[in-house]
């Protein structure tokens, strides 16, 4: 069983790995649900020794994107490429919240060769049975959902109906609030193959401090957790190793 951690600085990405991810998803500014991070994060990120996934979003907001901002992710993908990492995590959506199927399409042949994953582009569609098979037959791996909750657990049911009408086509890998103390439910409601955690926790922040005072921090900002990394990763070790002797 794959466990992503999305990260979003190199501190992060460091805990990922020791705390026993098996795959990274590489953003920035995860409190707004994160965006493309710099050439030099996704450098850095390469020699991590594990699969690294960069987030393809030009800005925080909506998935609707301008032909500008389409150019802009076609870089941001060439960018990835040549830094080395193995795949990136995108999404784009029409205005009445369905797949933008033609940029997508037209991104997806821009990354020929990448492995890609459809975000949470996903969990605003007004119908995800036909945002499924969009995703399929437009040669998506994997959707990264909730389910179209706040969290994962919120989503849990449209997730199963989900997992059951992919039938294998597709992976679908829950996310969103993924945390030790959730993630059993998950597991024991569907088959799971790929599950997606920030694992993150809210760092100490001095609201008096003089960086703080000019406004360059605030309470938004978190880290990633080595400790629950490590945790989750032992849970769905256990679970998996479970299951092989059913």
């Amino acid at each position: 069983m794959i466990l992503e951690i999305c990260v979003d600085d190199v501190a992060g990405l460091e805990a990922a790995v020791r705390g026993g991810a098996d795959r990274i998803e590489l953003c920035a500014a995860l409190s707004g649900g994160g965006v493309t991070p710099s050439a030099g994060f996704m450098q850095r990120a390469a020699s991590c020794g594990l699969p690294v996934s960069v987030m393809i979003r030009p800005r925080a907001g909506d998935f609707v994107f301008t032909r500008d901002e389409a150019d802009v992710m076609k870089r941001d993908i060439d960018a990835a490429r040549a830094a080395g990492l193995s795949g990136l995590v995108l999404g784009a959506s029409l205005v009445d919240g369905s797949l933008d199927l033609a940029l997508l399409e037209e991104l997806r042949r821009h990354a020929d060769g990448l492995d890609m994953t459809l975000h949470r582009a996903f969990d605003v569609v007004p119908n995800m049975d036909e945002a499924l098979e969009a995703a399929i037959a437009l040669g998506f791996p994997r959707i990264l959902t909730s389910g179209g909750a706040r969290s994962a657990l919120e989503g849990i049911e449209a997730l199963a109906h989900l997992s059951e009408r992919a039938a294998g086509r597709i992976v679908i890998m829950p996310g969103a609030g993924v945390r030790p103390q959730s993630v059993q439910a998950l597991l024991d409601r569907f088959p799971i193959t790929e599950i997606h955690a920030s694992c993150s926790a809210v760092p100490f922040y001095d609201p008096e401090s003089r960086v703080a005072k000019l406004g360059f921090t605030g309470d938004g900002r978190k880290g990633t957790d080595e400790a629950a990394v490590r945790e989750l990763k032992a849970m769905l070790t256990a679970h998996h190793k479970g299951g092989a002797k059913l």
